[in-house]
């Protein structure tokens, strides 16, 4: 039997990523209240970085170990995917010696050409393309603070990125409309925007994007790989700051949601992401969470209680 993948938030349907919601917040309570839920003993995750990333690494090795497994980590020294071997084969390799492996690349290829030659479960930890686990752990925060996420309007404010492009997929996945605006030069790919026109909306005025929204969110302006556009990008961005001007024009009870690293001052104001609308540090743990009921249903299936 292949194994099953997620390299894009299309690879579940709705209903299997609604499980894998409620699943994260049960694993989560198990968590809070102390319970030990170790289902994955002697089971091994493969962490290939191409990219560095504090959340991504430290989400997935505590994941990995509180469900009684454990990892091994490949730094870009490790792992020169493409380079001192092909793809093809450093896949045929490692999977004959790993449960599961997450992948965090420049190239969306790397991850889909590694997958398509695995033995186990392949995750998309990051590509320039798309970034799912952050959109589960961000669904998550939402329906855990908000209730349902379905009916409801979120604004993404700034680069057409790889987060962009992963909340437009949720927009679809999850029912919820999306408002992007972002300067032009900086769309998210026409593609994405072309097959969820029915949800998503690209605009240039910020506030307009915010006004009514029950979630305001945004990313960095530059992402690793784009370090040498940072001044170009800088006066792109200028007045696509999330401020409290901003957060006054959502729905008085809107939470304010980034994926981190934040450059207070430059995306996101101080006042903003360390106010009492924010929910970053709850959704940055919620990470590991969403992972773990991820890695549990590619390995084990859907779970009882």
């Amino acid at each position: 039997m292949s194994p099953r993948h997620f390299t894009s938030l299309l690879d579940c349907t709705p209903e299997e990523l609604a499980y894998l919601i409620d699943r994260a917040l049960l694993l989560k309570a198990k968590h809070r209240r102390g319970e030990v839920h170790a289902p994955l003993p002697l089971k091994v995750l493969g962490q290939i970085f191409e990219k560095a990333s504090t959340r991504t690494r430290v989400s997935f090795e505590a994941g990995m170990a509180q469900l009684g497994g454990s990892s091994i980590f490949l730094s870009p020294r490790d792992a020169q995917l493409g380079r001192g071997e092909s793809i093809e084969d450093t896949a045929r390799v490692i999977s004959r010696m790993v449960d599961i492996v997450m992948i965090r690349a420049f190239s969306h290829r790397t991850v889909t050409d590694f997958a398509a030659h695995s033995k186990v479960p392949v995750i998309n930890g990051l590509t320039d393309y798309e970034h799912p686990c952050q959109l589960l752990a961000d669904v998550m925060t939402i329906i855990e603070k908000r209730g349902s996420v379905a009916g409801r309007t979120v604004a993404w404010i700034g680069d057409g990125n790889n987060m962009c492009h992963s909340y437009i997929t949720a927009a679809r996945q999850f029912d919820f409309r999306l408002k992007i605006a972002c300067p032009k030069g900086y769309e998210p790919a026409a593609e994405f925007v072309d097959a969820n026109r029915d949800r998503v909306e690209v605009l240039r005025d910020p506030l307009l994007a915010a006004k009514d929204a029950d979630v305001v969110t945004t990313d960095v302006w530059a992402s690793m790989g784009d370090e040498a556009q940072l001044d170009e990008r800088q006066v792109a961005f200028r007045d696509y700051l999330v401020d409290d001007t901003t957060m006054a024009v959502a729905r008085p009870d809107a939470i304010f949601l980034h994926c981190l690293p934040a450059h207070r001052g430059e995306e996101v104001s101080a006042s903003v992401i360390d106010g009492n609308q924010s929910e970053v540090w709850e959704q940055a743990e919620n990470r590991m969470h969403a992972q773990k009921a991820l890695i549990e249903f590619l390995l084990l299936g859907r779970q009882e209680r």
